[in-house]
């Protein structure tokens, strides 16, 4: 007898938007909750989740938060909950500041980018 079955990760987007003005960036935008968790399948049909992770991620600069377990399988079951700043633990504060633009050629970038790419000038934030 032939079985087949595998571990594996997962995540899955909540139905959750709320919108924020964002205190890492200043910006207009929404938290959209996801979770990542690991999973074991058995003839490729998921059996049990285990590992459940709930993060957060601002729509206007891409920080990302964790919550706790808690909340976020509040949010999961469907709860209306509003996200408090004191709920959201930081990750990674993302790199979405805005562009920069060369004076010199009209390049724009959102990379971490002090010369043009194109033509070596110092790029304006």
């Amino acid at each position: 007898m032939i079985f087949i079955f595998g571990i594996s990760n997962g995540r899955k987007e909540l139905d959750y938007h709320q919108s924020i003005l964002c205190t890492i960036c200043g910006k207009y935008g929404r938290y959209l909750v996801f979770m990542e968790y690991m999973y074991f399948s058995l003839f490729f049909i998921p059996v049990f989740k285990w590992n459940k992770t709930y993060y957060v991620r601002s729509t206007c600069c891409g920080a990302l938060y964790t919550i706790d377990r808690e909340l976020g399988n509040r949010i999961a079951r469907g709860e209306n909950v509003i996200l408090q700043e004191s709920d959201l633990h930081l990750v990674n504060k993302g790199c979405d500041f805005g562009l920069k633009r060369c004076s010199r050629c009209g390049y724009e970038t959102r990379e971490d980018y002090r010369y043009c790419p194109k033509c070596a000038n110092p790029l304006d934030g």
